[in-house]
Protein backbone atom coordinates (compact mmCIF):
# COMPACT_ATOMS: atom_id res chain seq x y z
CA UNK A 1 0.00 0.00 0.00
CA UNK A 2 1.49 3.60 -0.79
CA UNK A 3 -0.79 5.30 0.39
CA UNK A 4 -0.92 6.74 4.41
CA UNK A 5 -3.91 5.95 5.88
CA UNK A 6 -3.40 7.62 8.50
CA UNK A 7 -5.66 11.44 9.94
CA UNK A 8 -5.08 13.76 12.61
CA UNK A 9 -7.50 16.68 13.00
CA UNK A 10 -9.69 18.23 15.04
CA UNK A 11 -13.21 16.26 15.91
CA UNK A 12 -17.08 17.15 14.76
CA UNK A 13 -19.55 15.30 16.58
CA UNK A 14 -22.48 14.11 14.97
CA UNK A 15 -25.25 12.10 16.13
CA UNK A 16 -27.22 9.26 15.26
CA UNK A 17 -29.29 9.07 11.55
CA UNK A 18 -27.82 11.87 10.03
CA UNK A 19 -29.49 11.69 6.21
CA UNK A 20 -27.44 12.48 3.40
CA UNK A 21 -30.10 15.20 2.76
CA UNK A 22 -28.21 17.00 5.53
CA UNK A 23 -25.18 16.57 3.74
CA UNK A 24 -26.30 17.34 0.16
CA UNK A 25 -29.24 19.26 0.52
CA UNK A 26 -31.78 20.19 -2.56
CA UNK A 27 -30.15 23.68 -3.02
CA UNK A 28 -26.64 21.70 -4.01
CA UNK A 29 -28.30 20.71 -7.22
CA UNK A 30 -28.80 24.02 -8.53
CA UNK A 31 -25.25 25.50 -7.27
CA UNK A 32 -22.04 24.97 -9.01
CA UNK A 33 -20.21 22.52 -7.78
CA UNK A 34 -17.43 24.47 -6.20
CA UNK A 35 -20.35 26.08 -4.52
CA UNK A 36 -21.87 23.01 -3.21
CA UNK A 37 -19.60 22.10 0.01
CA UNK A 38 -21.05 25.42 1.98
CA UNK A 39 -24.07 23.93 2.39
CA UNK A 40 -23.27 21.00 4.32
CA UNK A 41 -25.33 20.52 7.25
CA UNK A 42 -26.80 23.55 7.21
CA UNK A 43 -30.09 22.74 7.66
CA UNK A 44 -28.92 21.48 11.50
CA UNK A 45 -26.22 23.12 11.70
CA UNK A 46 -25.83 26.37 10.21
CA UNK A 47 -22.97 28.22 10.03
CA UNK A 48 -21.18 25.18 10.07
CA UNK A 49 -19.38 24.50 7.28
CA UNK A 50 -17.60 27.43 7.32
CA UNK A 51 -15.79 26.59 10.68
CA UNK A 52 -14.18 23.29 9.16
CA UNK A 53 -10.82 23.10 8.25
CA UNK A 54 -8.73 21.25 5.77
CA UNK A 55 -7.98 17.87 7.71
CA UNK A 56 -10.82 17.74 10.28
CA UNK A 57 -12.13 14.16 11.16
CA UNK A 58 -15.88 13.96 11.17
CA UNK A 59 -17.10 11.62 13.83
CA UNK A 60 -20.77 10.37 14.16
CA UNK A 61 -23.36 8.19 15.97
CA UNK A 62 -25.48 5.60 14.07
CA UNK A 63 -27.07 5.05 10.85
CA UNK A 64 -24.69 7.95 9.57
CA UNK A 65 -25.01 8.74 5.66
CA UNK A 66 -28.82 6.95 5.88
CA UNK A 67 -30.94 8.07 2.77
CA UNK A 68 -30.77 8.92 -0.57
CA UNK A 69 -27.80 8.42 -2.47
CA UNK A 70 -27.28 11.69 -3.03
CA UNK A 71 -22.93 12.45 -3.34
CA UNK A 72 -23.28 14.16 0.02
CA UNK A 73 -19.68 12.49 0.77
CA UNK A 74 -18.47 14.52 -2.36
CA UNK A 75 -19.64 17.68 0.05
CA UNK A 76 -17.88 16.34 3.10
CA UNK A 77 -14.75 15.90 1.11
CA UNK A 78 -15.08 19.50 -0.68
CA UNK A 79 -14.93 20.94 2.87
CA UNK A 80 -11.95 19.68 3.84
CA UNK A 81 -13.05 16.91 5.92
CA UNK A 82 -9.77 14.67 6.22
CA UNK A 83 -11.45 11.19 7.70
CA UNK A 84 -15.17 10.34 8.95
CA UNK A 85 -15.84 7.41 11.42
CA UNK A 86 -19.32 6.58 12.90
CA UNK A 87 -20.69 4.07 15.61
CA UNK A 88 -22.21 2.48 12.03
CA UNK A 89 -22.73 3.76 8.70
CA UNK A 90 -25.24 3.05 5.90
CA UNK A 91 -23.60 0.50 3.49
CA UNK A 92 -24.43 3.52 0.14
CA UNK A 93 -23.30 5.59 1.95
CA UNK A 94 -19.95 4.23 2.94
CA UNK A 95 -19.30 2.43 -0.68
CA UNK A 96 -20.14 6.49 -2.29
CA UNK A 97 -17.36 8.07 0.34
CA UNK A 98 -15.03 5.39 -0.93
CA UNK A 99 -16.25 5.80 -4.39
CA UNK A 100 -15.68 9.91 -4.23
CA UNK A 101 -12.30 8.80 -2.17
CA UNK A 102 -13.07 9.98 1.56
CA UNK A 103 -11.83 7.95 3.86
CA UNK A 104 -14.46 6.06 6.35
CA UNK A 105 -14.47 3.37 8.70
CA UNK A 106 -16.99 1.99 11.58
CA UNK A 107 -16.15 2.68 14.75
CA UNK A 108 -17.98 1.00 17.59
CA UNK A 109 -18.50 3.11 20.72
CA UNK A 110 -16.43 6.15 19.14
CA UNK A 111 -18.81 8.79 20.56
CA UNK A 112 -18.16 7.43 23.95
CA UNK A 113 -14.46 8.68 23.78
CA UNK A 114 -14.31 11.79 21.54
CA UNK A 115 -15.66 15.27 22.40
CA UNK A 116 -16.10 17.35 19.83
CA UNK A 117 -13.21 19.92 19.26
CA UNK A 118 -10.72 16.79 20.38
CA UNK A 119 -7.61 16.72 18.20
CA UNK A 120 -8.10 12.98 17.08
CA UNK A 121 -5.98 10.20 14.93
CA UNK A 122 -7.49 7.84 13.10
CA UNK A 123 -5.12 4.60 11.34
CA UNK A 124 -7.27 2.86 9.12
CA UNK A 125 -4.39 0.32 8.35
CA UNK A 126 -4.35 -0.43 11.71
CA UNK A 127 -8.28 -0.11 12.73
CA UNK A 128 -7.37 2.01 15.51
CA UNK A 129 -8.36 5.16 16.88
CA UNK A 130 -6.90 7.75 19.23
CA UNK A 131 -8.54 9.52 21.24
CA UNK A 132 -7.47 13.13 22.95
CA UNK A 133 -7.17 11.10 26.50
CA UNK A 134 -4.48 8.64 24.92
CA UNK A 135 -7.57 5.76 25.04
CA UNK A 136 -7.25 3.69 21.72
CA UNK A 137 -10.48 2.29 20.34
CA UNK A 138 -9.34 -0.54 17.98
CA UNK A 139 -12.09 -1.59 14.88
CA UNK A 140 -11.75 -3.40 12.01
CA UNK A 141 -10.27 -1.95 9.42
CA UNK A 142 -11.18 -1.43 5.33
CA UNK A 143 -10.79 -4.44 3.14
CA UNK A 144 -7.77 -3.51 0.99
CA UNK A 145 -9.41 -3.44 -2.24
CA UNK A 146 -11.60 -0.22 -0.30
CA UNK A 147 -8.31 1.23 0.88
CA UNK A 148 -6.79 0.85 -2.95
CA UNK A 149 -9.63 2.94 -4.43
CA UNK A 150 -9.38 5.63 -1.73
CA UNK A 151 -5.45 5.62 -2.66
CA UNK A 152 -6.54 6.08 -6.31
CA UNK A 153 -8.43 8.87 -5.42
CA UNK A 154 -12.13 7.16 -5.89
CA UNK A 155 -13.47 4.91 -8.05
CA UNK A 156 -13.58 6.98 -11.57
CA UNK A 157 -9.35 7.25 -10.95
CA UNK A 158 -9.43 3.33 -10.56
CA UNK A 159 -11.36 3.29 -13.70
CA UNK A 160 -9.12 5.46 -15.41
CA UNK A 161 -6.04 4.18 -14.45
CA UNK A 162 -7.19 0.77 -15.90
CA UNK A 163 -8.40 2.11 -19.05
CA UNK A 164 -12.23 1.43 -18.13
CA UNK A 165 -12.92 4.91 -18.41
CA UNK A 166 -12.49 7.72 -21.06
CA UNK A 167 -14.07 10.69 -20.84
CA UNK A 168 -12.41 12.78 -23.45
CA UNK A 169 -15.18 12.45 -25.52
CA UNK A 170 -17.19 14.73 -23.02
CA UNK A 171 -14.24 17.12 -21.79
CA UNK A 172 -12.87 18.08 -25.72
Amino acid sequence: MSTDHRYVGKAWVFGDNINTDLMYPHICYTVSENERPRYTMWANRPGWAEMVQAGDILVAGRNFGMGSSRPAAANLKGLGISCVIAESVNGLFLRNSVNFGLPIATVPGIRSSVSEGDRISVDLDRGAVTAATGEVINFKPLPLFLLEILDSGGIIEVLKKKGLLDLSPFWD
